[in-house]
């Protein structure tokens, strides 16, 4: 123990101006590294035994933890960069190499914990056959929240979709699909449907939970309140106008939507036999999909191919003077799955739309 002479004075030591300011600290950890994708972005480097990106993915894979904590897993960069521009909250993202992050928008991954992993490890947990390297853990987005696409605000029409039944993630993430594709306004999706933030979903979506409004788990009480004023709702369904049809015959939705029935997911028989008799199930007019049935604001339904249709989907399309519209095929054929049929019904709904808003752009201009 030094003597009190050899003990240094308050005049020998450092005084706050000398000592090293915040700035002049050491560097963090080596457990943390500055990233070469621009200054102040920092990552940390997993080490051997790291179990942090397999537990993350296995639970943000189940539906509870997604409802509970509101996150959602992303994959591969072009989703990911999609979100990120949409205006959704990056929690976590997991790359392998560093290039992952030069690609992405650097103001908004600042946000996030960014941890690198060896690419062996992301292709464990990945869903894909050929994995892109980067994962992603993100806030549930609202839609109420996000900022779609400029091109896509500017080709949106008053053209809805009401998903009813669609429990097939594949089918669903290609629905959505086609919607952003031709424009829908939004998208709605009834208790019963499959949860749109599902891994398989997003993978078949392609980027279209980003680029239109998807409203989920709602019941049919909810549904007009979702829905514009003075709106048709017209159902895509498979009754051929021209065929002989019995009046008890099961409703199909647009997994069901050509005129034959799937034989392969036959509907269950209902308890009673007059169970849709009594339920009061509404007439609709029929009327094929190329007919003129598109005008300003409408939605279309497009039923599951093991449920269809509910008696929800066709009281609403009652209550508001919609259709019965359907997709003519070969007799004999199965009818088409929910993802095509909801394909062409609103691809024809969208020319139709802008024919007639041509059309009264001329007689305006006349």
């Amino acid at each position: 123990r030094p003597s009190p002479t050899e003990r240094p004075s308050p005049t020998e030591r450092p005084s706050p101006a000398e000592r090293p300011s915040p700035t002049e600290r050491p560097p963090p950890p080596p457990a943390v590294q500055r990233s070469a994708a621009g200054p102040g972005l920092w990552y940390e480097k997993a080490e051997p035994g790291d179990r942090r990106l397999g537990k993350v993915v296995t639970i943000a894979k189940s539906k509870k933890f997604r409802d509970n904590h509101e996150k959602v897993l992303l994959e591969g960069h072009r989703l990911i960069k999609d979100a990120l521009e949409a205006g959704a909250v990056p929690q976590t993202l997991f790359f392998s190499t560093v290039g992952h992050l030069k690609e992405l928008p650097e103001a908004e991954i600042k946000r996030a914990s960014l941890v690198k992993v060896k690419f062996e490890d992301i292709k464990i947990w990945s869903d894909l056959i050929t994995p892109q390297g980067l994962l992603g853990i993100f806030s549930k987005p609202d839609h109420a929240k996000m900022s779609y696409p400029a091109a896509q605000l500017t080709n949106s029409l008053p053209l809805l979709l009401i998903c009813d039944n669609i429990r097939d993630p594949g089918n669903l993430g290609t629905i959505l699909r086609s919607a952003a594709g031709a424009g829908c306004e939004k998208v709605l999706l009834t208790k019963g449907c499959v949860d749109p933030w599902e891994p398989k979903v997003l993978r078949a979506g392609m980027g279209a939970h980003f680029r239109v409004p998807i409203i989920a788990n709602l019941d049919w009480e909810s549904v007009p309140s979702n829905l514009p004023d003075d709106i048709q709702v017209c159902v895509a369904d498979n009754k051929d106008p021209g065929a002989q049809t019995d009046t008890t015959s099961e409703l199909r939705g647009a997994g069901g939507a050509g005129p034959a029935p799937v034989k392969s997911r036959p509907r269950a028989a209902p308890e009673h036999e007059d169970e849709e008799e009594r339920a009061g199930i509404p007439e609709l007019a029929t009327l094929c999909y190329y007919k003129d049935w598109a005008r300003a604001p409408v939605a279309v339904v497009i039923g599951g191919e093991t449920h269809g249709l509910s008696a929800g989907a066709l009281h609403l399309a009652a209550s508001t003077g919609g259709k019965r519209l359907v997709i003519p095929v070969v007799p004999g054929v199965d009818s088409l799955n929910s993802a095509i049929a909801a394909g062409i019904v609103l691809f024809e709904g969208k020319r139709q739309l802008l024919q007639r808003h041509k059309r009264e752009d001329n007689r305006q201009t006349f």
